[in-house]
């Protein structure tokens, strides 16, 4: 089997090659940010809109990627190709580079990149089928005045011990409450609750600005469903006739059972079903050519 090619700082190298300095404020600190991309059949899904969340990540942290976004996107697509892969999951990466054992980032000379692509396979496996059991977790998402959720930074420590939670609860997805007790979103997902006919999603003050959350919003008004952002609790997510998860990785899938309780009818809900349908088909149909 052929190794997979990495971009690394201006070249491809195979897998087993790409390393970076145990000096790399990316690996000793979580300093630097990513993007999760989904390439399907030839086209990459939403890539502008994902490289525009990349350089705003970066921004955020005061941090230059040394590449405009067209070279950064070419490189994404480069990377598609020297694979020949047209189903795939993009990893994007730009870490604050080499420093020392300090937390100064003035002592990084320059960021590093890397791109990752490989192939991949639905994420929940047949539970699109079934549904997912989701359980709320004791460890709350970060505060937006310490370290905002809307950067989508290296440092997914928080995201990781609420999958560990998760994983000892016996739940496919974790749900992150706030500081207030507001339900956020998933350890990777954004989530969406469907009642009495209406949807319901938790503002993105405090979880990331989902590109697969904004695709769902926008094929939920063209079915005559306007999305509502409002704050939830737990009650909302008991008492709800559907629940949905969004995320590139993820894709769109049903919750049928959260916290012991069934959601609705325990089985996937009309609306979700349409919109995961709905979400397939643009994901299959449109897109940035892999090669034009």
């Amino acid at each position: 089997m052929t190794e997979l090619l990495i971009y690394l700082d201006g070249k491809f190298v195979p897998k087993s090659e790409a390393k970076v300095s145990v000096y790399d404020h990316g690996f000793l600190y979580g300093d630097g940010v990513f993007e999760g991309i989904r390439a399907y059949n030839g086209r990459v899904f939403k890539l502008k809109e994902h490289v525009d969340r990349l350089y705003d990540s970066a921004k955020a942290i005061a941090m230059d990627i040394p590449l405009t976004k067209d070279e950064m996107t070419e490189i994404i697509l480069e990377t598609l190709r020297k694979n020949n892969l047209k189903d795939a999951y993009i990893r994007p990466i730009v870490s604050r580079g080499i420093g020392d054992l300090g937390l100064d980032p003035r002592k990084c000379e320059k960021p590093s990149v890397i791109v990752i692509a490989q192939g991949w396979d639905a994420m929940y496996g047949d539970l699109y089928e079934i549904g997912l059991t989701g359980v709320s977790v004791c460890i709350r998402r970060n505060a937006p005045d310490a370290l905002s959720p809307n950067i989508k930074s290296l440092n997914y420590l928080n995201n990781i011990l609420a999958k560990i939670e998760a994983n000892e609860k016996g739940g496919e997805e974790a749900i992150f409450l706030d500081q207030n007790g507001f339900v956020c979103e998933g350890s990777g997902d954004n989530i969406f609750i469907v009642k009495n006919n209406k949807v319901f999603t938790p503002f993105t003050i405090s979880n990331l600005k989902g590109i697969t959350r904004a695709t769902a919003i926008e094929l939920l008004d063209d079915m005559g469903y306007k999305t509502i952002e409002t704050n939830l609790g737990l009650f909302d997510l008991y008492t709800a006739d559907e629940i949905f998860v969004t995320g590139t990785a993820a894709e769109a899938a049903p919750l049928t059972k959260f916290d012991g309780r069934s959601i609705g009818t325990g089985k996937i809900g009309p609306l979700t079903k349409r919109m995961t349908e709905a979400f397939e088909k643009i994901t299959q149909s449109t897109g940035t050519l892999i090669n034009k």
